[in-house]
């Protein structure tokens, strides 16, 4: 090939590529609203792949219908438990709301009874840390707690009133999940393909990107409804207000390693303590301690650090960052990208001990 010849060749290669570059960002900005929808049925697809697979191989390979049937076990299992807990919780939070405002919930009161249980050790160190003005206190916390059930009830308001929008975004992620399921082996090979990386690097990330996302999903969630099921049921034995609140409460903060549960059972405990239910105080410590937590130290190891080969302090910072990053999605795409990270650079770490030195 002549000169000329040979930078023509690489000016329109490099124009085609410029070119595939800018039509995929644009691709990029067009579904984006719609970012959380194709997560999750991606999610879902991966997750329900293995029973998607045993319905095909029941039914004789008829992939539409398995796939139909898949969803149909994924909306009963799911998206409907989902939206009836949703529910639930928005009602009893909206109804905790009106108790505070009608009076029949004092938070001052309860507030006040707690601080003057307290012994004199305690109520000195809040005198030497500048918290000795009770009344104050009580006006800040009150004003405050006041002000955040304010702020949850008006965005449940709020969700109630976007109905539209949420029905939209389930509609889609169903219906592209079901595309997922059916077709996802022959998507998943053309992705796979038109990736420019050798055939055996591009299937060791695909597999590391499939066990990633089933080991977060099956440990994460699963923690989570363990403890927040746990939780619940130790608030409603114990008598206390809005188990279910509080159940759903500890099942989501869960979901965030090194903080967890402790963040709702614990300032329970110490209130019932402080104003002498002893013994409901001890019973939901003891249960918190050996039990909630307990599962949260078995269970995560388990199904999140060992699947994915990552070190529970690498699994914490993942998580918290892509919370930060990305909100609520970000508990799943923080220890994916964190496992990709690990396994790309696996993988470049074998290629150059097996290429020859030069």
């Amino acid at each position: 090939m002549k000169t000329g010849d040979s930078r023509t060749f690489r000016f329109e290669e490099g124009s085609f590529l410029a070119i595939v570059l800018v039509v995929s960002i644009l691709f990029a900005l067009v579904v984006a609203p719609f970012f959380g929808a194709i997560l999750w049925a991606l999610v879902l697809a991966i997750l329900f792949r293995p029973v998607n697979q045993h319905l095909v191989d029941r039914l004789s390979g008829r992939r539409n219908l398995a796939a139909l049937l898949t969803l149909l076990i994924i909306l009963v299992l799911v998206i409907l438990p989902a939206v009836f807990l949703t529910s639930m919780v928005i009602n009893e939070l909206l109804s905790f709301y009106a108790q505070i405002q009608s009076g029949r919930i004092d938070i001052a009161a309860l507030f006040e009874r707690a601080t003057g249980a307290l012994p004199s050790w305690a109520a000195d160190w809040l005198q030497r840390m500048g918290w000795g003005d009770f009344s104050a206190v009580r006006a800040k916390v009150t004003a405050l707690l006041t002000g955040s059930f304010g702020a949850l009830a008006t965005r449940g308001l709020a969700i109630g009133q976007s109905a539209f929008n949420v029905v939209l975004m389930i509609g889609v992620m169903l219906y592209l999940a079901y595309f997922l399921i059916r077709d996802g082996h022959a998507l998943s090979r053309k992705v796979i393909d038109a990736v420019p990386l050798d055939p055996d690097k591009r299937e060791a990330i695909v597999s590391n990107f499939i066990v990633v996302v089933r080991a977060t999903i099956k440990g994460s969630l699963v923690v989570a409804i363990v403890q927040g099921f746990i939780g619940g049921v130790t608030f409603s034995l114990l008598g206390l207000q809005g188990a279910l609140l509080w159940g759903t409460l500890m099942g989501v903060f869960s979901l965030i390693p090194a903080i967890g549960t402790g963040i709702i059972w614990v300032p329970v405990a110490l209130y019932l303590i402080a104003t002498g239910a002893l013994v409901k105080g001890l019973i939901l410590t003891a249960c918190g301690v050996l039990i909630i937590s307990m599962v949260d130290n078995v269970l995560r190891p388990i199904l999140v650090g060992r699947e994915t080969s990552m070190p529970d302090y690498l699994v914490l910072i993942s998580t918290l960052g892509g919370l930060q990053l990305f909100g609520f999605h970000g508990f799943i795409i923080g220890p994916v990208v964190a496992a990709l990270f690990l396994g790309v650079w696996q993988i470049f770490t074998e290629a150059r001990r097996s290429t020859p030195a030069a």
